[in-house]
């Protein structure tokens, strides 16, 4: 295909570092019910909804609760979410972010935010990225969780190109199952021998270039 006409760009784990303070979230709500949630347990819960997420940790804890009550919790978790990444500045940024979004904006190739993070806009804000992206595709525009690929379609239309000529980057197995399934092209942010599928494998953006996204 050479050069992509559009990049899209999952939020936790990708641009930023999020995945702790919904792990600890997660544990907080865990303890309170009287069980232990791990940060093995928490390996599923990464590129998942949150009400999704709530059904797996209820799942691995072996409880059923009545929606009323799940949309109570997942709020309770939700809150101290917001709170911690409401402390969130510049310096979360991960490494090699800003230059390979600035080497996006100087070759002209439009770059969408797909996350299933309804607190995006929130985060994006406050490490100073909001207006860098050319769409913002989040949790409040979709009704479909990764592994479909509702978020990454949008993005691209958002865009106006073509899925087969996007880049979805993703740091979890139900990303890059949706970028797949969007018909993308997609490299993994993170251990190959974790994350399967993917079309390229790098630890973070530091390792990426231009050159590199040619394939």
């Amino acid at each position: 295909m050479g050069m992509p006409k559009a990049v899209l760009f999952d939020l936790d784990g990708v641009i930023v570092d999020t995945a702790k303070h919904h792990y600890i979230a997660w544990r907080a709500l865990a303890n309170e019910l009287g069980f232990e949630f791990t940060e093995h347990d928490n390996e599923r819960l990464k590129g998942v909804s949150r009400m999704d997420s709530l059904n797996i940790l209820l799942e691995v804890v072996g409880i059923e609760l009545p929606d009323d009550k799940k949309a109570l919790l997942a709020e309770q978790k939700n809150e101290q979410y917001v709170r911690a990444i409401k402390q969130m500045d510049t310096s979360d940024i991960l490494p090699g972010v800003t230059d390979f979004l600035h080497a996006l904006k100087e070759a002209n190739i439009a770059f969408a935010l797909g996350s299933a993070s309804k607190n995006a806009p929130i985060i994006l804000k406050n490490i100073g990225l909001l207006d860098a992206f050319d769409a913002i595709v989040d949790g409040n525009v979709i009704s479909q969780a990764k592994p479909d690929p509702e978020v990454f379609l949008k993005g691209a239309k958002l865009l106006g190109v073509a899925p087969k000529d996007c880049v979805v980057f993703e740091d979890a197995q139900a990303g890059i199952d949706a970028g797949k399934n969007a018909g993308m092209y997609v490299v993994a942010v993170g251990d190959p021998e974790v994350l399967t599928g993917a079309d390229d494998y790098i630890k973070d953006l530091s390792a990426m270039t231009l050159t590199r996204l040619e394939h």
